[in-house]
């Protein structure tokens, strides 16, 4: 509407512009006289300025007049394209006018614009190349989806334009949702181009998240091959898939061949975390139990973690809690100061109902970094030796509002998931989980109002009953039950 009234306007304003612009050349005096052949013509200014835009016009079709005659002056020479040429020029230059024109409106984000001139473009210039092309990317600006696939998939038709159009259809086909299919056109794609980058990486997203753990195996050495990927960072991504790949023939029930892809995952990556406990798991069940203790040592030496004392707790099931205490100080001796193990410690003493041990591995942790876990622990130790029952529901109550400690944590979007996955369920990030504490911690409400039941009530008897094995418990009854304890304090 305000463009068609611009329009509008504008028309006027030209014309009075034009009449304005005569009206001055007839009051003004003078002219022009020519004299030729005898002959003398007197032209007033106007009458001069119409002759002049005349003279301009004649030329100008002399000079088409000229070109067709030289044309069909070479057709008679034996040229047979000479004329279809000539008039061929006059279709290609305003073919490429109207593509210059798309293009530019394009990357201006004028979809509409850019699809009339792609439509223009078409109309005058035999190569699709180009216009069927830009057809497809304008209409995908406007979302008229179906003219996009319709020319998508004319330029299927051509080994020049083929990737081109894949990848136009494997963003359709995301848009729509429909990742099975697009999955199928990204391995089309890159059997294509086996080093574009950008498709690499979309093809190992996609089948990361399907799941299709050994087709992302081969597209990742696919990115080694390319050189996208330093060693270092495929071997790591590689034992990361490996150990999915393992976790699936585990689930399948395939026992021997998921021992061995567990085994090969941790040899890859040794510092990964969920591998070596797999693998320590998959030797136990070999019955090659000091393999299992070489690995858990070899991986909590790079870094200890409550997982891999699980699974070294896993390697002896029936000892008593006392055994167990010597036995892990094998794997906590070469960092006897690290929080994990002080926790650890910690929690096999109190199982030993060795208390004042206990205190001792724990040390100034409640003090220097007060976690749920440190905070239960002494709680525990404090209910052991025999403290008021206040006491105890006072570090239940700091255990409330206190961090969690750490946790693993998407470096990506910072995300908190309880158990290590190769996806981050959040953002979709591949590998990037880490065990850490989160940015953001757990702190007390204005009222605090979360220890009030603490204060105002004694706490309820738990039943009794008898712990299973856990990787800080023996199979025997425990005389205090840190679980219990939580979740009495919760």
């Amino acid at each position: 509407m305000i463009w068609s009234l611009t329009k509008v306007l504008l028309f006027f304003l030209i014309v009075a512009t034009l009449t304005l612009g005569a009206g001055l050349l007839l009051d003004t005096g003078g002219g022009i006289r020519i004299s030729a052949a005898g002959y003398e013509f007197t032209l007033g200014p106007l009458q001069a300025l119409i002759a002049f835009m005349v003279i301009v016009v004649l030329v100008w079709l002399l000079m088409r007049f000229v070109g067709l005659l030289v044309a069909v002056l070479r057709f008679l020479n034996g040229d047979e394209t000479a004329i279809s040429r000539y008039f061929d020029r006059n279709r290609e230059r305003k073919g490429f006018q109207a593509l210059s024109e798309g293009l530019l409106a394009l990357a201006a984000g004028e979809g509409r614009l850019a699809l009339n001139r792609a439509i223009k473009a078409e109309k005058y210039l035999a190569d699709p190349h180009l216009t069927t092309l830009l057809v497809a990317q304008a209409a995908e600006s406007v979302g008229d989806t179906g003219r996009a696939t319709e020319a998508y998939k004319e330029l299927l038709s051509s080994e020049t334009t083929r990737f081109v159009a894949i990848r136009g259809l494997i963003r359709q086909k995301l848009a729509e949702g429909d990742t099975e299919t697009a999955q199928k056109l990204a391995i089309k794609a890159l059997e294509l181009k086996p080093r574009h980058l950008e498709t690499q990486d979309l093809l190992l997203k996609l089948q990361s998240e399907s799941r299709d753990w050994k087709g992302a195996r081969k597209t990742l050495t696919a990115k080694l091959k390319a050189g996208a990927l330093p060693k270092d960072v495929y071997r790591r991504r590689d034992a990361v898939l490996a150990l999915q790949e393992a976790q699936g023939i585990m689930e399948e029930g395939a026992s021997i061949d998921s021992r061995e892809a567990a085994i090969e995952a941790n040899r890859q990556s040794p510092d990964l975390i969920p591998a070596a406990a797999m693998a320590a798991r998959a030797l136990v069940e070999k019955g090659d139990r000091k393999g299992a203790t070489r690995v858990l040592k070899k991986a909590w030496d790079a870094k200890p973690h409550p997982d891999l004392a699980a699974a070294f707790a896993e390697i002896e099931p029936e000892e008593t809690p006392a055994d167990r205490v010597r036995r892990f100080r094998t794997l906590v001796a070469n960092h006897p100061q690290h929080e994990e193990t002080r926790l650890l410690m910690a929690e096999l003493n109190i199982a030993a109902e060795e208390f004042p041990e206990a205190r001792r591995a724990l040390g100034d942790i409640v003090e220097t970094h007060p976690t749920q876990r440190a905070l239960a622990i002494m709680a525990a130790i404090e209910r052991g030796e025999g403290a008021d029952e206040a006491v105890v529901r006072g570090w239940l109550a700091r255990a409330l509002t206190a961090p969690r400690g750490p946790q693993w944590c998407c470096d990506k979007c910072q995300a908190v998931h309880a158990k290590w996955d190769p996806i981050c369920d959040n953002c979709g990030g591949f590998d990037t989980l880490s065990w850490r504490e989160p940015p953001e911690r757990t702190g007390p409400s204005a009222t605090g109002a979360e220890v009030l039941p603490l204060i105002v009530s004694p706490p309820k008897p738990e039943p009794q009953e008898t712990p299973e094995p856990s990787a800080t418990s023996a199979s025997e009854p425990e005389t205090i039950d840190l679980e219990a304890i939580v979740r009495r304090g919760g």
